[in-house]
């Protein structure tokens, strides 16, 4: 009966993971995905808790209480501009459960592995593996721990693919001969190095691809433990993960203009150029709150455009009390999203949608831009590799063909932001000089809230 109950339980978990995960594929189903898939993740640790032999169970309620008391504590007190952080490190965190539960099968199977267990095991080991000091490196380059630029040297690709394929040579060597336990560490240690390597060359604006691609990794270890253990419901959801995780991928490199192939092995990182002669004295036109104003009054459609810089100022309410204020007075606003504006898939609709911004207003790229010469007013908020027209002009600028929102095509071009400093790719936006451009300068939270208080005044 209780092998019943367990298989019951995990066929509905599975229905919801795959319910979730239908329902993020739009922002206005994406919170009742979340709340399936985490109802079907409950019934899958409950079932597996009843279903399976427990050889002690302190400490397994030590792990549900520290690791409920963690989870509570980072959903409380971490800020959203923090999230690709707490994801990176979700990551790494899954990952080494995988690598743990591999290990201690290939220590108590010992003798008895046979070569279908370590196809499993290897699978679960070296993708694990490599998925931990990935999403760690993800996670310092983020944090500022790490330097955030593209760190390369000569041969760098060589030597990734090298010891990739090396590792696959003993990962199919461990299929013919599975007991042996020193090549089966150091594949372990060498998919380490895999997974530092290959986020080293990445830099900070290309976390998205890199999250994604370590989503997908992790995925994919779990799904190769549920073989391990023979858990079906582990084998699920690690394949919808890692199959997601990997078209996700794949699309963030189109966003980005980016080789997929490079980003299997590491070498999405551009080389930083030397933009030194671009710092000159060129003239820019600056706004005031109250020119900003005026702009807008005068409007009849208005685009927002958020970027990291929005998120870093926490300033998705202000923003959302500035579109209520246009619309009262009958001005269209739109929001222009870029999939890879921020540090995450999706952040720059997350933090929206935190601040109760409609989804209909939220617009993607590809449809805002066929119109963007026919909007009033172009508001950028701390957005600035994203609006580069130097990835659409210039084919010396390490960005070029990467897809932008052609913000330089409106009217009138307003860009909030603290000061001229390059973003993420490390070169100048000639946007910033353009003769439709304005400059706002200040912290975006601050100045949207004087703007608005600016139009409650009338």
């Amino acid at each position: 009966m209780t092998n019943y109950l367990l298989e019951i339980t995990y066929i509905i978990a599975s229905v919801l993971f795959i319910l979730g995960l239908k329902g993020l594929s739009h922002p206005e189903s994406a919170r009742r995905g979340m709340h399936l898939a985490e109802i079907g993740m409950l019934l899958a640790v409950i079932g597996t808790l009843l279903g399976q032999g427990i050889v002690t169970w302190e400490w397994i309620l030590i792990g549900l209480v520290v690791g409920s008391a963690i989870g509570t504590a980072m959903s409380i007190f971490m800020p959203m501009t923090a999230m690709p952080q707490r994801i990176a490190l979700s990551h790494a965190f899954g990952a080494l459960a995988a690598v743990l539960v591999g290990i201690n099968e290939f220590i108590v199977k010992g003798h008895e592995i046979t070569s279908g267990l370590m196809g499993a095991l290897g699978f679960e080991v070296l993708f694990g593996s490599l998925t931990v000091t990935g999403s760690l490196m993800a996670f310092g380059k983020l944090q500022g721990i790490v330097k955030s630029v593209p760190m390369t040297y000569k041969g760098q690709n060589f030597v990734n693919i090298s010891l990739f394929f090396i590792t696959v040579g003993m990962f199919i060597f461990l299929i013919f001969f599975p007991q042996n336990s020193i090549v089966f560490g150091t594949m372990i240690a060498l998919s380490f190095l895999i997974g530092i390597f290959i986020v080293l060359p990445i830099g900070g604006a290309d976390m998205p691809v890199v999250l994604s691609l370590m989503n997908s990794y992790a995925g994919l270890a779990a799904a190769a433990t549920g073989f391990a253990i023979n858990n079906k419901v582990l084998i699920i959801a690690g394949s919808l993960d890692g199959s997601s995780g990997f078209i996700l991928s794949i699309i963030m490199s189109k966003a980005m203009n980016r080789s997929f192939a490079n980003v299997l092995f590491g070498a999405v990182g551009t080389p930083q150029v030397d933009t030194s002669s671009l710092h000159e004295d060129r003239p820019i036109t600056r706004f005031n709150v109250e020119d900003a104003k005026f702009a807008l009054e005068q409007a009849e459609r208005v685009v927002i455009v958020p970027g990291y810089g929005m998120a870093v100022a926490q300033a998705q309410y202000a923003v959302r009390e500035l579109s209520d204020e246009l619309e009262k007075r009958g001005i269209k606003v739109e929001f222009a999203i870029h999939p890879v504006a921020g540090r995450m898939p999706g952040h720059m609709n997350v933090l929206l949608a935190e601040a109760n911004v409609s989804y209909d207003q939220l617009l993607e790229m590809e449809i805002i831009n066929p119109t963007m010469d026919t909007v009033d007013v172009c508001i950028v908020i701390g957005a600035n590799d994203v609006v580069n027209p130097a990835a659409r002009t210039d084919k010396g600028s390490p960005i070029y063909g990467m897809p932008i929102i052609d913000v330089d095509k409106a009217k009138t071009v307003i860009v909030m932001k603290r000061s001229m400093a390059t973003g993420f790719a490390g070169i100048e936006n000639p946007l910033f000089y353009q003769e439709n451009t304005k400059m706002l300068f200040g912290d975006a939270k601050n100045v949207l809230q004087q703007l608005v208080a600016e139009f409650k005044k009338n």
